[in-house]
């Protein structure tokens, strides 16, 4: 099941690294990244989408058949997601993650509808689907479904009594890792 828009992105604490927890919080209520992702030729391709996240845990990028990033896919399913707070001064979570092409034709619909969603601020209604399933069908649409399998996070720390912001750098945390006690 695709997981609605949150009203509310989770916020990075200014004061620590977000815990493993947090930072599935942080993927789940966030909207856009930039996905990476190896290049036949060259270094690797980076481009900015909108993604949608799933009650399993999953993150869905809608994509044409033909672009390269699934094209990509389908050589290398090793990819990355960079997720971006979008508040200044902003904190970023790298999300490393083995993906798949969907083919699916309703799943495309209903994820490019969220999408639709997330870029708009407001749910498309029910009587647009037939023009969603139109455009999916036209643009011959897929999904790139991510299965998430390690993070690392670039926290934002505040300086305490100063306007200076430093950066906390943390390692790479297993996606399911538990919350340290």
């Amino acid at each position: 099941m695709l997981l609605p828009i949150s009203p509310e992105p989770f916020v990075a604490p200014t004061d620590r690294d977000m815990r493993p927890s947090e930072r599935r919080l942080f993927v789940r209520t966030h909207r856009t990244c930039v996905l990476g992702y190896g290049r036949l030729h060259d270094g690797p391709a980076m481009s900015v989408v909108y993604y949608v996240p799933t009650d399993e845990h999953q993150l869905l990028v809608s994509t044409t058949a033909g672009r390269a990033k699934a094209r990509a896919v389908l050589r290398d399913p090793k990819i990355s997601l960079c997720v971006l707070d979008e508040r200044w001064p902003f904190a970023y979570l790298q999300v490393y993650a083995d993906a798949v092409i969907d083919r699916e034709r309703k799943l495309a619909v209903d994820v490019l509808m969220a999408v639709a969603g997330r870029m708009s601020g407001e749910a498309p209604s029910d009587e647009t689907r037939p023009f969603f399933e139109a455009m999916a069908e036209e643009e011959d649409r897929v999904v790139v479904r991510c299965r998430p399998y390690e993070t690392f996070a670039q926290s934002r720390i505040d300086k305490a009594g100063d306007q200076s912001v430093a950066r906390g750098v943390s390692g790479a945390v297993p996606w399911d890792a538990p919350d340290p006690s």
